[in-house]
């Protein structure tokens, strides 16, 4: 049996160990992700089925998006990420998959291009973050609301600059989308321009015309 003392040893040795580790996956992104050029983040479910309106939804956007000559960057699993991956294969676009290591051992989907494997899910969220020009956000759960709270938490707080955040279907989110309006505004926990942090959109080309009008705009401010 070890001592408190050798317990705690170890301990600190596995942490310092964990920084070198961190270290790699931030290199290894960096080194990756910076030679794409412009991008734009796809989010949604790992759930749905291929039939499901919204992975036809997915796919029809990243094919447009990736048409415009934005590669696609997704969490490479199945479902949303697999229909955001095939579209941007579709139309010839580069197709970019970030994998999570994670006990139900998700794989990676056959259409990335290119393929990053994280054990750090922090990391992972710094690339998704720094390397696109905008995230699209389609129906999904906690993880996809993760990536949209902390995206829109970021230009909230002016941590990064302003830029496109779409949430794809309304009706899926209209539930959400209410309470932020009638309780969390009215409470005045947000102020009215936080809602203005994000766009609605139901179809493939608004969503790309939003994504469009937003940099058209900034560079005539500009």
């Amino acid at each position: 049996m070890r001592n408190n003392s050798t317990v705690k040893d170890d301990f600190t040795q596995e942490d310092t160990w964990r920084i070198f580790r961190i270290m790699s996956e931030f290199v290894d992104g960096f080194e990756t992700l910076s030679q794409v050029g412009q991008a734009v983040s796809i989010f949604g479910s790992a759930r749905f089925k291929p039939g499901n309106k919204y992975y036809k939804m997915a796919e029809e956007t990243a094919y447009l998006l990736a048409k415009e000559g934005y590669a696609i960057i997704t969490g490479s699993g199945p479902a949303i990420m697999e229909a955001a991956n095939k579209g941007a294969k579709r139309a010839n676009g580069l197709s970019i998959g970030l994998n999570i290591q994670i006990p139900s051992e998700q794989k990676a989907n056959k259409y990335v291009d290119t393929l990053l494997d994280f054990r750090y899910f922090f990391v992972r969220k710094v690339m998704f973050v720094k390397y696109a020009k905008a995230f699209v956000i389609m129906p999904g759960g906690y993880g996809t609301l993760d990536e949209f709270t902390e995206a829109i938490t970021l230009i909230q707080t002016q941590r990064i600059q302003k830029f496109p955040v779409v949430i794809m279907g309304s009706e899926y989110w209209k539930g959400m989308i209410d309470w932020l309006k009638s309780t969390v505004l009215k409470s005045g926990a947000i102020s009215k321009g936080d809602l203005e942090l994000f766009t609605i959109a139901d179809e493939p080309k608004d969503a790309v015309k939003a994504i469009k009008k937003f940099y058209e705009k900034r560079e005539e401010e500009i």
